[in-house]
């Protein structure tokens, strides 16, 4: 499972990376519509929404969100850097409230479990991501910021996981995850500070280490917020994995739950790091 898992991972890479690099930024951002698309798809069978056209219906509101989400920003010809700052903020604030659901769970799902209420966050939380990319990528040296944020977000993954299997022992959120520890948590961190320290020797007249910390761990933390809503979610609708596309990994969510979360904190924390 840990070879195949690889295997998918360096081939996500392999498509991801030239694509970043070699389509312009709007281009790019249109480009990734088909996995949020896809994610919204997952998404419908994660609130159990049956039937096929039900389905198809839901996967028609994602479009109409996005579609409703450029149109705000003034896409395709003008980007309004402020309406997409606002909302990240109200992503981040989202975010924050799931984190106390979290929390409380099993008691919170009495305020989210709904399908209807389960339906509209994912429109939303799918739109946040989105605008998220769009705004990420009309930063000057967008790509290199996205690949950036990717990086953090994979660091507290590739952490969690190695220091969790072969060093965990207390267990994180034992009722949402059991399989997460704090070890693991520990772990990420470690390789965020590590990213930190890195960026910081290679391109000191650059960066500052004080600014992109504060740019770097609030993202890490928000990714493993992500991927403990995803675990909850799925724990509440009895599905191990929210769908088959990536072997070794599941589903599209199952790849991009901490990017859900950390994306628009990323986005929002930009402008006022003095880092980029």
């Amino acid at each position: 499972m840990l070879r195949l898992r690889i295997i998918t991972a360096l081939c996500l890479v392999a498509v991801f990376v030239p694509a970043l690099f070699v389509m312009p930024p709007m281009l790019f951002s249109v480009a990734t519509i088909p996995l949020v698309l896809a994610a919204g798809w997952e998404w419908s069978r994660l609130v159990k929404i049956t039937s096929l056209a039900a389905r198809l219906g839901y996967l028609a509101l994602v479009a109409l969100t996005l579609a409703v989400a450029a149109y705000w920003l003034g896409l395709p010809d003008a980007f309004e850097d402020e309406r997409a700052q606002q909302l990240l903020l109200v992503a981040v604030a989202v975010w924050a409230v799931i984190f106390l659901w979290i929390q409380g769970y099993p008691s919170s799902a009495i305020l989210w479990s709904t399908q209807p209420v389960l339906g509209l966050l994912g429109l939303v939380l799918l739109g946040f991501t989105w605008v998220a990319i769009v705004t990420i990528m009309n930063h000057e040296s967008g790509q290199w910021l996205l690949l950036l944020a990717i990086v953090i977000i994979a660091l507290a993954d590739v952490g969690g996981f190695f220091a969790g299997k072969y060093f965990g022992k207390h267990k994180l959120a034992p009722i949402v995850s059991p399989g997460k520890t704090w070890e693991g948590f520990f772990g990420g961190l470690v390789l965020q500070a590590v990213l930190v320290g890195s960026l910081v020797w290679f391109l000191s007249d650059e960066m500052s280490l004080l600014s992109l910390s504060l740019l770097v761990f609030p993202v890490g933390l928000y990714s493993v917020l992500g991927d403990l809503f995803e675990s909850m979610i799925k724990r509440h609708s009895g599905v191990k994995d929210s769908g088959r596309l990536l072997p070794g990994h599941g589903g599209v969510l199952d790849r991009i739950d901490g990017v859900m979360a950390a994306l628009p904190m990323f986005g929002l924390i930009l402008p006022f790091t003095n880092t980029f």
